[in-house]
This record gives structure tokens, sequence and C-alpha cells, in this order.
């Protein structure tokens, strides 16, 4: 996890122009929290984010012009605080001379944007998220198959890399092998990437680290990938009860989301690679509502049922010929009486 992000990271991540302040550019983004000024323009600084990124759109720029000049200049030298990032406007709205200045005497940067407030308002939380959430290193290999991130995990010497090689030789795509880097995107979704210095690369058992981007094209790889299922590879263990029809619905926790998990046992003539992509497949198409097990059970109780109605004559017939049987050997009895 970064302890903070730097004016110029946004810059250079953000799609934004510099307006003025090229030499404040070091400035510290702590949170990736973002303030649209509403309150303070009128007034109110009881409760203002001032360590937070200040974006103005249409809206408080429509406000700014209805006050007065030394109006202006309060609220912008209010704003101005020593731990303000920057100052961003979007649209390619005008920028007047009180927030020029303002800025200037604080040191703070002055951005702008040519698109839509509510557009330069996501862009920036989902980079400053991803760069300021708490990360875990998990130690596996990252493909997403057929657009499912499938995260394989298993001890050392199981196969994990050979596998994913194998993936990607079949047209899926590389993420990270080896470490993992894993954030919490939001309240649903994990994302991984690999660490900077492990970017496209891998390594192979006797043959040693290879980049992939080199030996199969751009379009091997990806920069990050949402995790969706979880794989863990371990050797065959003939006294293991392995799950065969997919109920059991194991979950890892990661942070506070869980990661649907199965478990593949590996052995000589079992090819995982084909197995990960009907896992995954398998998990597309129980996000659609088809489940295959549920469908099996199904079968099953019908089987049952019918086999039940077909026994039901049988057992009627068998009870019929004992209650005759019971008859005659009682009519002797009557006549001697």
């Amino acid at each position: 996890m970064a302890d903070f992000v730097t004016v110029q990271q946004l810059v250079d991540n953000g799609g934004l122009t510099v307006y003025q302040g090229e030499d404040y550019l070091d400035r510290h983004i702590t949170t990736s929290e973002i303030a649209r000024p509403g309150l303070a323009l009128t007034g109110f600084f009881k409760f203002y984010p001032h360590d937070r990124i200040q974006l103005f759109g249409k809206t408080e720029w429509t406000y700014l012009r209805g006050i007065t000049v030394t109006e202006r200049q309060n609220i912008y030298d209010h704003m101005a605080q020593e731990d303000t990032p920057c100052f961003i406007v979007a649209r390619n709205l005008d920028i007047d001379d009180e927030i020029i200045a303002a800025a200037e005497k604080a040191h703070i940067p002055i951005l702008r944007s040519s698109h839509r407030t509510t557009r330069v308002l996501g862009n920036m939380t989902n980079f400053l998220e991803s760069q300021l959430a708490q990360r875990l290193s998990r130690h596996g290999v990252l493909v997403d198959v057929f657009g499912i991130g499938v995260l394989i995990t298993g001890e050392s010497g199981v196969g994990k890399s050979e596998t994913a090689l194998e993936l990607v030789q079949k047209g899926h795509q590389l993420v990270a092998d080896d470490r993992v880097e894993l954030y919490q995107k939001d309240e649903v979704s994990i994302v991984g990437e690999p660490p900077a210095i492990l970017a496209h690369l891998m390594e192979i058992r006797g043959i040693g680290i290879v980049d992939v981007m080199t030996l199969f094209g751009a379009g091997a790889i990806r920069e990050n990938k949402q995790i969706d299922l979880l794989i863990h590879l371990e050797n065959w263990n003939k006294d293991k009860n392995y799950d065969r029809l997919g109920g059991q619905g194991e979950v890892e926790r990661i942070f506070d989301i869980d990661i649907k998990k199965l478990t593949i046992p590996v052995k000589p003539g079992r090819n995982i690679a084909i197995i990960i992509e009907v896992a995954a497949m398998n998990f597309r198409s129980n996000l659609l509502g088809y489940d295959s097990s549920v469908t099996f059970n199904n079968n099953l109780t019908k089987l049952i049922e019918t086999n039940t109605e077909s026994d039901r004559p049988s057992e009627e017939k068998a009870t019929k010929q004992a209650d005759k049987q019971s008859d005659k050997q009682s009519e002797p009895q009557s006549k001697k009486s």
C-alpha cells in the first residue's frame, strides 16, 4: 500500500493538463476521496476537507460567477491550505485571477480537464483507490481465462507456472506469475496485478525466466484483472475425498470478500490446463443462472420417482395375492364352525 500519490502521477494517469504550478507537482495526495466544494464556496468552513483534491465543475463555477471579486478572493484564500493537493477545473472552464493568486501564494497547482465533471471524478477516484488501497502479496499465478480472473495457488513445484504457460499457448492472458499483488477495488471485487519487477515474466523450471510478451505478443498479457475464481492445485491424495458433484461451495476470504475456491488434485495423466478452462466456463454458466449440479440432482429425483411409480403395481399385485391366500386359509375354519 502506497502512503501517497503525487500530483505528477495524477497528471500522468488522469488525462489532465497543468494550467499553473508545474513546480509544485510533487505535492502529496493521501486520500482517494475528492471534494466538490459546494458548502465551502458559501463560506461554510466548519467542516472543510482541505486535505482532499478540490474539484470545480460547472455548478461551482456558475455560483462563483454570481458573487463579488472580493468574496471569491476570500473563499479561495480559505480553501488554499498547506496540505491541499491541487485544484482541478473540469470542462475547460475559464480560470479566474482570484484562484490563480490564491493557488500561487500557497504553492498549489491548478489542473484542467476537458471532460465532464463526473467523468473526471470517476477516473481520478478509480486511480487513487487502486494506488492507495491496502495490498496483499500472494504466492500464485493469475490468468484471464475466457474473461474469468483465475488465481492459481498451490505448493512450490506443483505445476502452477507450467499450467499457466499452457493456458497462454491456448490464447488466454497472463496477468502475474509467482507473486500476485492483490487489492480491494470496491465492496465486491478484488483486483490482482504483478509486481513491477515481474511484469510479463514467467519462471519455468529447466528453462529459466521467459518474457511472455516477447514470445507470444502483447495480446498474451494483461496489466491487471479482477479475481473471480481461486483454484488450488495439490498433489493427488488417494485417501482424500474430492468433490465430484460440485455442490460443496468452498470459498476463501480475501480482505472482506469471499472468492469461490476449487481444489484440483494433480497427478500424471490429468491435463490441468483443460480442467481450469472447464472450471472457468462452468463458473461463467453459474453466473448466468445455470448450475449443472442442480440439473443432476433434479434428474436423479425424477429417476427415483419414476422407479417408485414402476414398482408400485408389483407391490399392489403381491399384496392382493397375499390377501387371497389368507382368505383361502380361513375358509375351512368357517365351514367347520
